[in-house]
């Protein structure tokens, strides 16, 4: 709906712009002054200005017609006497007008073409009335006026080109814009597939190793590991669903699960603790929280004890998340063995790429005691 208003009134610009011009070159043609040559009927006059000037209000469906019209309306009117050489500028306006749609509407070779062809016609038709005709203005007034003139055609062609480019260069950066969104959201979108398979899965091999070995001796204790994974895979499906139904069209009508946030690591903490891990937990009331926000505490917190569980467990973990006017902080630290620090996987990288969106700071590495620490810091 928009195109189309803006459409109809460019259109209507042109003609009230090609009506002006009609009665611009229309009075050049009917003057009967010094410099005229031939003296007409008025509706010739008036014919052959419709004819140089009609091609305006028709510039944007046929520019390439249209400027052929104007060149060779203008060209006739010198030619035939109807305009008097000292009021060229008249019809060359009109032929400039048009000029300028062709080079920010066409290929630059077709406009480079035109611009010859109109500067072309300039010239001929200047120094063929000066050398054949009767006139008797110096040579410095004819040369003056095809230069001036032809400045004038350069000018518009130079417009023109330089609006097609800035169209041209808006369009490229709109689709840098786009083609760069979509990287991001691929990257978003592997972030969420890491924390989401990673963390299940780790859960799911650790009590599948636990059921494994005690299923002969303790069958309760393999029930009950069978049960975690059951719930476990179930919870990752739910995540998955709703990650990869982002990705289809909204008219499919998907319905999506909440985002997880602050509310879900209770869950997380339940997890952790069927695969052996103690945790202890100290939260702190996150209603204020930004959905981002929410879902970054909550996926440090969900790769943070994925860590502890796959390279500490069992061991006893501590999960802190503080809440204040102008921050966010996390903590989870574990007593595990010491291990040396070092890059970290993609899950460590996941979680600084996190904290880096919102400007954070955040660290994780060992702890002087023995144990592992990741600490963030979320500005709100």
């Amino acid at each position: 709906m928009l195109s189309l208003v803006r459409s109809t009134y460019l259109i209507l610009v042109d003609i009230f712009v090609a009506v002006a011009m009609l009665a611009f070159v229309g009075y050049a043609a009917i003057d009967t002054g010094p410099g005229a040559t031939v003296v007409e009927p008025e509706w010739v006059s008036l014919l052959v200005a419709t004819v140089i000037t009609g091609p305006i209000a028709l510039r944007r469906w046929m520019p390439l017609p249209a400027l052929m019209a104007s060149t060779a309306g203008a060209a006739f009117s010198v030619v035939s006497g109807v305009i008097p050489l000292v009021a060229f500028g008249a019809p060359i306006t009109a032929v400039a007008l048009v000029l300028y749609l062709v080079a920010s509407d066409t290929p630059r070779r077709r406009s480079t073409v035109s611009l010859a062809a109109c500067v072309g016609m300039l010239v001929v038709v200047t120094l063929g009335h000066r050398l054949l005709g009767s006139g008797v203005e110096p040579w410095w007034d004819t040369l003056f006026g095809i230069a001036f003139s032809s400045l004038e055609l350069l000018t518009a062609w130079t417009l023109g080109f330089a609006t097609r480019e800035r169209r041209r260069h808006a369009q490229e950066s709109a689709s840098r814009q786009a083609e760069q969104a979509v990287a991001e959201e691929r990257l978003r979108i592997a972030r969420e597939l890491h924390d989401i398979v990673a963390h299940s899965m780790t859960v799911i091999a650790v009590k599948a190793g636990i059921g494994n070995h005690v299923a002969e001796q303790r069958p309760s204790e393999a029930h009950e590991a069978l049960r975690v994974i059951e719930a476990t895979s179930r919870g990752s499906l739910i995540e998955m669903r709703h990650l990869l139904g982002v990705l289809r069209s909204e008219v499919d009508g998907v319905e999506f699960t909440p985002t997880p946030g602050p509310a879900g690591i209770s869950t997380l903490v339940d997890r952790a603790r069927s695969a052996g891990v103690t945790v202890s937990v100290k939260l702190d009331d996150t209603d204020g929280l930004s959905e981002g926000i929410g879902l970054s505490v909550y996926r440090i917190v969900q790769e943070a004890l994925t860590n502890v569980v796959r390279h500490a467990a069992p061991t006893r973990c501590g999960v802190t998340l503080s809440v204040r006017d102008d921050k966010v902080g996390i903590e989870v630290v574990n007593d595990g063995p010491r291990v040396e620090a070092g890059q970290g996987g993609h899950g460590v990288i996941g979680m600084r790429e996190r904290v880096a969106v919102y400007g954070g700071t955040f660290s994780a590495g060992p702890r002087a005691e023995g144990g592992w620490r990741v600490s963030a810091v979320l500005p709100r």
